[in-house]
């Protein structure tokens, strides 16, 4: 007899649909996986024996093959563990085999029988509801998991134990309760700075429209705060835009059962030194990048020019389909990666060119160079480009209270809308103004 559960592959935030197939049959005593697994499914061999060993279970004394279908698809990390004891216990009758046809089922099992948190569950449970089935996931794992749909089931049990009692009818476990978001702290706003009245207007424009924005400036005129202050003016994230950035930020474990659903806009601002990978997404894994978890947020580079150009050359793709795609010998992974772009650089390597008070000992040449490191094609994909001035003692003494960050939101808020509406008139799926192409432009 074959006991059977379905459970998930990763590719990208997307889960693929396994089914976990366990036979035990006459022959050699052991336990053999098969379905191209890699060192951490292996290794769950030792951690399902110790575990029902811990529940006062045992293996038989028999063949045990565990086939992880279908078997051309590579099976990464330890999410398999939880539909492998389940198929397992499903074969020495201590559950019912029928019962686990509608489960797909995720989570690490410790030795003790209790079940570790692992990445992904909010990703595990949209594929669960697409192919119409319930979802058995690690308690850790259930207010996150909650958020994909009101009407899916889900068990989330602390350890074997209740899970086994919960399949036989004994103690029904409560469906979780999705997590309670804590927001982050105030943000900067643009109250506190002082001037840069055309530079915050470009700001707004840039809010409003989704457009990328590059601000040149000499050092200490208030680029990075600038940017810092550009989330607080974004419109609140739509339930669609928070679920996109959670799986991801689940994918990457960035999510704590406090914060594992994710409703403010992402601010990212890697240092120059970062390379492709840690940009665009990689490694042995395939982990999204900072392009990826800065999906329906903001982007912040500092000192532009400073990144290696191979790796700015890398945000072409991004910035103009969406998506980050990493490619491997035997497959491709995609990452969602809608971002805004805000870079903010010197006007050379030394900040004093078109200083009025200091002279770039350069000249011209140490300007040309290094603005010259920026690829022409990056360029122009960044859409408003703003010179930022050092701000006067006048305006740094100035007792006149600036513009607030709110006052400049309901200006960004009403514009979003007027663009939504416009777009939605002439049919189209588009939300702002950056992602119009110059076929609708005469249209608008």
């Amino acid at each position: 007899m074959i006991s059977r559960i379905s459970t998930i592959a990763f590719q990208g935030i997307q889960g693929i649909p396994v089914e976990v197939q366990v036979m035990v049959s006459p022959g050699r005593v052991g336990v053999q996986i098969v379905g191209l697994a890699d060192k951490a499914v292996i290794e769950s061999r030792e951690r399902i024996q110790s575990a029902l060993y811990s529940c006062g279970l045992a293996l038989p004394s028999k063949r045990v093959t565990i086939n992880l279908s279908t078997a051309d698809l590579p099976k990464e990390g330890s999410h398999y563990d939880l539909p492998i004891i389940l198929a397992l216990m499903a074969s020495i009758q201590a559950i019912s085999s029928e019962s686990l046809s509608k489960y797909l089922a995720i989570g690490e099992i410790n030795l003790d029988g209790s079940l570790a948190k692992i990445n992904g569950s909010l990703s595990a449970a949209i594929c669960a509801k697409n192919i119409k089935k319930d979802l058995i996931c690690p308690q850790s794992c259930g207010s996150e998991a909650a958020w994909a749909s009101d009407s899916l089931q889900i068990i989330a049990p602390s350890n074997i134990l209740e899970l086994i009692n919960h399949l036989n009818n004994k103690k029904i476990i409560p469906r979780p309760i999705k997590s309670i978001y804590k927001k982050r702290g105030n943000l900067p706003n643009f109250a506190d700075i002082k001037g840069q009245k055309g530079v915050k207007r470009a700001l707004e424009i840039a809010a409003a429209g989704g457009h990328n924005l590059l601000m040149i400036g000499p050092p200490g005129s208030g680029k990075s705060m600038l940017a810092s202050c550009l989330p607080s003016i974004l419109p609140p994230l739509s339930l669609e835009e928070s679920i996109e950035v959670s799986m991801i930020y689940s994918m990457f474990g960035q999510t704590s059962y406090e914060y594992s659903f994710v409703q403010d806009r992402p601010f990212r601002s890697p240092h120059h030194s970062a390379t492709i990978p840690s940009l665009i997404g990689g490694g042995t894994q395939v982990l999204p990048g900072e392009a990826s978890l800065a999906h329906n947020g903001v982007l912040f580079l500092d000192e532009f020019p400073e990144f290696s150009p191979h790796t700015l050359n890398a945000l072409r793709q991004p910035l103009e389909t969406g998506e980050c795609v990493i490619a491997r010998a035997n497959r491709k992974i995609t990452y969602p990666s809608r971002i805004q772009l805000i870079a903010a650089m010197n006007p050379c390597r030394c900040g004093m060119s078109n200083k009025d008070e200091d002279v770039c000992i350069r000249g011209p040449r140490c300007a040309i160079e290094y603005q010259a490191r920026i690829s022409g094609p990056l360029m122009d994909r960044i859409d408003i480009r703003i010179a930022v001035p050092a701000v006067p003692a006048s305006d740094l003494f100035a007792t006149q209270q600036s513009e607030t960050s709110e006052e400049i939101t309901s200006r960004v808020l009403l514009a979003r809308e007027i663009q939504k509406n416009r777009l939605e008139k002439i049919g189209s799926s588009l939300k702002y103004n950056a992602t119009c192409s110059s076929v609708l432009i005469p249209i608008c």
